[in-house]
């Protein structure tokens, strides 16, 4: 099975490219399944019920949240609704929707798509990542030809450890929330793909998707002045391409992905 994993989508940029390119990338790379990170879509903070619908029409097979997961007040009602959404596993034991799913690929293909987030530099104190995605894996884990699960954490070091945690059990581990896309792509002595970030869809001639102005003014003076507004030039969409067995669910192969924008390709044609 051939999977793309695409990062955070950041504002305006980043959704007008996953509407407009998307489509065509599943037919051009042969994907069998397709998972978005969509938590900075809307704004640059959550993700609206709307533009949640435009990532589903245009080829996503799942949409994961994140910290802001219910910062446009309509997910909250949309997440209970439409199972292609994923929150995070560990958000709240009163979040509404699920943390994970089990959806389906081409060929009638099971894939478990599980989120979870971190607790280092985070601003809430969310439970334990570790033993959600365990409860998670072994729920789900044997009735699938893919897992996916999404770590949306700030620290590398966490990242690494709970991708190591799922070595062997998940197809697919990659990091999401810093915006960066990592160098480390590589597959895990159980068999397990991994990267600590998959970076974001949106303008990278910004921080982190902001337009730079205010971000850069913050750090200098210790001062704000505006709000945070997402930069709206083109947008790059990051991500990473796994290959899996499906009698196994383990890695065949993990490539980092990059289209169009500032990061235009730099690696190996897919």
């Amino acid at each position: 099975m051939k999977i793309l994993f695409l990062g955070d989508v950041m504002g305006r940029a980043g959704r007008q490219a996953i509407t407009d390119k998307l489509p065509g990338l599943r037919r051009a790379l042969s994907l069998d399944f397709v998972v978005v990170n969509g938590e900075n879509a809307s704004g640059g903070r959550g993700l609206t019920a709307g533009h949640a619908r435009l990532f589903l029409e245009a080829g996503a097979d799942a949409i994961t949240l994140g910290d802001h997961a219910f910062d446009q007040k309509d997910m909250l009602q949309f997440a209970e609704s439409e199972p292609r959404i994923v929150r995070p596993l560990n958000f709240a034991k009163t979040a509404p929707g699920k943390g994970a799913r089990v959806l389906t690929a081409t060929g009638g293909r099971k894939v478990l798509v599980a989120q979870v987030l971190g607790q280092v530099f985070m601003k809430r104190a969310y439970d334990d990542p570790f033993s959600a995605i365990d409860t998670a894996l072994k729920t789900h884990g044997g009735a699938v030809q893919a897992a996916v699960v999404d770590i949306h954490c700030e620290a590398t070091s966490e990242k690494m450890a709970i991708g190591h945690w799922c070595d062997g059990r998940a197809s697919l581990v990659v990091g999401t929330h810093t915006h960066i896309p990592t160098g480390d792509a590589q597959i895990l002595p159980g068999g397990t793909a991994y990267m600590t970030d998959a970076g974001m869809c949106g303008d990278y001639d910004s921080v982190i998707g902001m337009h730079k102005l205010e971000p850069i003014r913050r750090f200098v003076t210790g001062m704000p002045k505006e709000k945070f507004e997402p930069a709206a030039g083109p947008a790059t969409l990051s991500g990473v391409v796994v290959e899996t067995d499906d009698r196994t669910g383990k890695a065949i192969s993990v490539t980092p992905f990059r289209h169009g924008g500032r990061l235009q390709e730099t690696h190996r044609d897919l």
